[in-house]
């Protein structure tokens, strides 16, 4: 499976950068359209919002008619809506174009792992996951250092044509993966059936909460880095973005040396450990005395947050095996729509106090949560170690 697993992981570039590559072009678009950060980050929220809304259908649609062939179709529809990004007249017509371009991507990533989940056992499954995201993690620091560089350009919109040209090389070459998927379809009973048999599980709803939480948290903040760095610290637009790098080496870090990292600490250390990197990670952005220090902090985020999520994703391909596109579905689900509302609150926050303000929020409260989600954990383990002993 290694051939789909790359393409998967090119896909995740593509969508991953399509998603941070407006976070520094923020202060562009507010000075070309005559708006505040509040008002611009619409084009951030749109993305997120169309994102999670859209896993309550592709979840479904890849159990019942191949994941592998939803994304792929999905993958070039995304190339269309992206492409539109240029195109499309002031700024309704942006967002408007960014809103179908996150729904779109949104069967991306989720699919990918829950088609991953499908092909690999549970025992090895978090260091596939790991090495699987490295697109994600590189397109998250391309798509925000690409849009630095181009909001100090005239023709500021050429990454999406890029972006689009990328996603529509791939998708053909998935479509033509498809064709051989050795995952047999299951046809469902419906959406809402799907979802609810998801739901009776306490486990999982602990999971898509902790989810939810973690995106308003810490994707809402960290839209607002390159803001941070340039409106606090004056930094140019362009190397504000670049300071995102610091987030993707750190995410590096963990998905190359995964596998023996996971066996030495286990999923619940995994997690505390992960937490706490994450929150002294952010604080070092938010506090960032001088330049330098604000890549590593960025970097401590991301190593931290890899560790913590990749936990999450992990858990999140067995909340229901039966119909893991459903339960996939959901949990990308609550992450965007947390985190569309967590750049839209970080939003206003920052238009009003400054970006370090959600930064440092961030920090502070991602530690109880990581921390209570890790303690749960280790009870729920406990209980099944204990129960064949019953």
């Amino acid at each position: 499976m290694r051939r789909e697993i790359v393409l998967l992981s090119l896909a995740s570039f593509a969508s991953a950068a399509s998603m941070r590559v407006t976070d520094a072009m923020l202060p562009r678009m507010g000075s070309e359209f005559g708006m505040g950060l509040s008002q611009a980050s619409f084009a951030i929220t749109a993305f997120a919002v169309a994102y999670g809304l859209t896993q309550l259908g592709f979840g479904p649609l890849g159990d019942r008619f191949g994941k592998l062939r939803v994304i792929a179709l999905a993958t070039l529809g995304a190339s269309v809506a992206t492409l539109a990004c240029v195109l499309g007249p002031g700024y309704a017509g942006l967002v408007t174009a960014r809103f179908f371009a996150g729904g779109l991507c949104g069967a991306i990533i989720p699919m990918s792992m829950a088609w991953i989940g499908d092909v690999v056992p549970y025992e090895d499954r978090q260091p596939v996951i790991a090495r699987f995201l490295l697109g994600q993690i590189l397109g998250l620091a391309a798509g925000a250092a690409v849009g630095g560089v181009a909001a100090e350009q005239e023709l500021w919109r050429w990454p999406f044509a890029a972006l689009a040209a990328w996603m529509l090389v791939v998708g053909l070459l998935l479509y033509s993966a498809s064709r051989t998927d050795p995952v047999p379809r299951r046809a469902g009973q419906g959406n809402v059936k799907e979802f609810i048999k998801v739901l009776e599980a306490s486990w999982a709803r602990v999971v898509l909460a902790t989810v939810c939480i973690e995106g308003f948290l810490v994707v809402g903040a960290f839209a607002f880095v390159p803001t941070h760095l340039h409106e606090s610290r004056g930094v140019p637009l362009a190397q504000s973005g670049l300071a995102m790098i610091g987030f993707a080496v750190g995410g590096v870090c963990f998905a190359v040396f995964a596998r023996g990292i996971i066996k030495r600490l286990g999923e619940v250390r995994l997690a505390v450990f992960g937490t706490i990197l994450l929150a002294a990670g952010l604080a070092l952005v938010g506090w960032a005395p001088a330049l330098f220090v604000a890549p590593m902090g960025c970097l401590l985020s991301g190593l931290g947050f890899y560790m913590l999520h990749n936990t999450l994703q992990a858990n999140a391909t067995e909340m229901a095996p039966e119909r893991r596109g459903a339960g996939m579905a959901l949990f990308a689900s609550m992450l965007f729509l947390g985190q569309s509302a967590g750049v839209a609150a970080a939003g206003t926050i920052a238009e009003a106090a400054g970006a370090a303000v959600p930064i440092f929020a961030a920090s502070v409260l991602i530690l109880p949560l990581g921390l209570a989600f890790a303690r749960i954990s280790h009870r729920r383990r406990s209980r099944q170690m204990a129960a064949p002993l019953a």
